[in-house]
């Protein structure tokens, strides 16, 4: 169990899922925002890697990864992992490179290529929110200092 940022996270656990799961949706609620990491592909299509909108509920989901990949069935083994803390954790913690070596075994050279694209925006969503956060663009102060 990893204790990060004062978010209990089980590394163990998540990679197992990781490793058996055919979709996981990894939920960032900083910025509500959810990648969806299909690892399922044949000729025509490669695994798929997309930001989507945080969905209201699991019906939510499939009918929406169904909207993103019509000719495959509904998955028999999704993972939801919400992940309350910050993107590079996903790193330092091997969650990342799990990722990466289910889409590898895919053999979608591109899907790989996709994954450091998404991770590179993920960072830069992170950084725009904690700096609309200092700012105030898009927050409320729930109190005021004493003048």
């Amino acid at each position: 169990m990893a204790n990060d940022n004062n978010f209990r996270l089980d590394p163990e656990e998540i990679m197992r899922n990781v490793a058996i799961a055919e979709v996981i949706c990894l939920h960032f609620p900083l910025f509500r925002k959810t990648l969806v990491i299909d690892t399922r592909a044949d000729v025509e299509d490669p695994p798929l890697l997309r930001l989507v909108p945080m969905a209201k509920s699991v019906e939510e989901r499939f009918r929406s990864l169904k909207r993103l990949r019509p000719r495959f069935p509904q998955p028999e083994k999704v993972t939801i992992i919400p992940w309350p803390s910050y993107v590079d954790s996903l790193v330092r913690l091997g969650v990342w490179d799990r990722v990466k070596q289910r889409l590898a075994q895919a053999g979608h050279p591109d899907a790989l290529r996709a994954c450091d694209a998404i991770l590179a925006d993920l960072r830069q969503m992170e950084r725009a929110e904690l700096a609309a956060a200092v700012t105030g663009k898009q927050y409320h102060t729930i109190w005021q200092a004493p003048r």
